[in-house]
């Protein structure tokens, strides 16, 4: 697909835009069928864009050429039915503006990139931070969104982050999952102004209610229920708080669980469990989800009657 394909979907962009896992099968190659198939029912699912490559993709495990693979796969098979986000983190600023360039030429609608860290003492300041997303927006046409993750072990101020987004002309875009994110979308608006298109909220929505309070017009999340972020954000994007805040009150266990015991191994295992793929494990050395675990998860989906449950049968 071509930069101009994804021109139908130009933004502001706005919603539920869930992470998309990368699908293997049980000897840990890329099940390039199963992508497909997850794509497809995460679109079915509500979701209003797509993400691909993120931390949550165990885009970490992936070569260079399995990340092409994977891009051109979801991008062409997506075909502009739904705008994507395309995760290009790197430390080397030159390899971040070509993945980013290459995402563009692709079809992406928007890159989303981390600051740049190396394990867990290696970090950039400040400055070459700015220059880093200066570089990177240079190099494209298209959004850039800041991922403001405790990961990257970058501090990164509202300030700063305001300031970014007035002097360097792409980034417009901040998913924030830090600790009181909510406090952090709301100085990051007020300092922003028009310069920030998109405060987004991020850690499986676990935060979502208060991160809509303060601001956020989308969410990125985990990609097993996009039908259940959905009934919480359709009610508050219409002006219907207190429906939204039922529904968040009824599928906050099932996000809960997914934060707190499975983290990127849930999508996976719900989509394996209602077959929309045929492996949920991970690529090693990540450990698959213990059997209990899986069950728990399995139970509260069920009690929501997630559509992931369904799809596939």
């Amino acid at each position: 697909m071509s930069q101009a394909q994804s021109s139908q979907h130009r933004g502001p962009y706005r919603g539920v835009f869930p992470v998309v896992p990368t699908v293997f099968d049980e000897a840990g190659r890329l099940d390039l069928d199963g992508q497909r198939r997850a794509v497809d029912f995460m679109i079915d699912a509500g979701s209003q864009g797509l993400c691909i490559l993120a931390n949550f993709s165990e885009q970490f495990v992936l070569t260079d050429e399995e990340r092409e693979q994977v891009m051109q796969a979801v991008l062409k098979h997506v075909g502009g039915r739904v705008p994507v986000i395309v995760t290009t983190t790197h430390f080397a600023t030159h390899i971040a503006a070509e993945r980013s360039r290459r995402a563009q030429d692709l079809g992406a609608a928007m890159v989303m990139l981390m600051p740049p860290y190396h394990g867990a003492t290696i970090r950039v300041p400040e400055l070459g931070i700015h220059q880093f997303f200066k570089q990177v927006s240079d190099a494209i046409d298209i959004p850039i969104m800041i991922q403001d993750a405790p990961v990257a072990g970058t501090p990164l101020s509202a300030g700063f982050l305001a300031r970014m987004a007035k002097e360097i002309e792409h980034v417009s875009y901040f998913k924030i999952e830090v600790p009181q994110a909510a406090a952090k979308l709301r100085e990051v608006i007020a300092q922003g102004g028009e310069a920030i298109v998109g405060p987004w909220d991020g850690e499986e929505a676990i935060t979502l209610m208060a991160d809509l309070d303060a601001g956020a017009t989308g969410s990125m999340t985990g990609g097993g229920f996009p039908d259940g972020i959905r009934q919480i954000m359709d009610p508050y994007q219409a002006g219907r708080r207190e429906e939204a805040m039922d529904a968040y009150q009824r599928w906050l266990p099932l996000i809960n669980y997914e934060n707190r015991q499975c983290g990127l191994l849930a999508a996976k295992a719900l989509m394996e469990e209602g077959g929309v793929i045929r492996c949920g494990r991970p690529r090693a050395p990540i450990a698959p989800l213990h059997d209990a675990t899986r069950a728990g998860l399995i139970e509260l989906a069920k009690r929501l009657d997630a559509l992931v449950l369904r799809w596939g049968h």
